[in-house]
């Protein structure tokens, strides 16, 4: 009785540990694929708010009822040459990532950066670090802020885990411009890419 009652025993916590062994191989899985991919999505839906407003229109001359198209091509002169010289500038573009994952049920904890810090073209930073993002100004291009943030949720993958879902968020700021979008990843030979990108909303 007692032998039986112990083989019980045993064989409960062998299944529980294989549970949880089975849970955080699970979990490191998908961050992997989340890392894998990270850098591909950014690059596929930022938004850089020194670049996302438009040309300055001309302006109203009242004594001649028409648009001022002679005094306003130095502001347009001013403004190209502003757009040329961000797109040249090879300095590292500041983005602003949510910390958390959205729907995170990979672990409670912060999206880690770490595996991106020496990212040539990506300077990433947690939003967090920065004053709420509603308050940013658009065309305020004061150095030390991100030109935009990104969000993005966990992996919906399919039965086989080839393939999977992520619904990202990108924004300028400012809570005037922002997308939404639903990207489909995919496992091409070991490595994972993307293979479509749909957007779902903007504002």
């Amino acid at each position: 009785m007692k032998l039986s009652k112990f083989i019980f025993i045993t064989l409960v916590l062998l299944s529980s540990f294989g549970c949880k062994k089975k849970e955080v191989s699970e979990s490191d899985f998908e961050k992997e694929v989340l890392n894998s991919v990270f850098v591909e999505i950014v690059d596929s839906i930022y938004m850089d708010r020194r670049i996302i407003l438009p040309p300055p229109p001309p302006k109203f001359n009242p004594k001649t009822n028409k648009a001022d198209t002679i005094g306003n091509s130095k502001e347009l002169k001013l403004f190209w040459h502003r757009q040329d010289s961000i797109k040249k500038d090879t300095a590292r573009i500041l983005i602003g990532v949510h910390d958390y994952v959205v729907n995170n049920k990979i672990r409670n904890e912060k999206f880690d950066l770490t595996p991106f810090k020496n990212n040539k073209k990506f300077d990433f930073q947690y939003t967090s670090k920065f004053p709420n993002e509603l308050t940013w100004i658009i065309d305020d291009y004061k150095s030390g802020m991100p030109v935009g943030t990104i969000e993005i949720s966990n992996i919906k993958f399919n039965k086989d885990k080839t393939s999977g879902i992520i619904e990202a968020t990108a924004s300028c700021g400012g809570g005037k411009c922002g997308r939404g979008f639903e990207i489909t990843i995919e496992n091409k030979s070991g490595e994972w890419h993307i293979i479509k990108v749909f957007q779902t909303w903007v504002s």
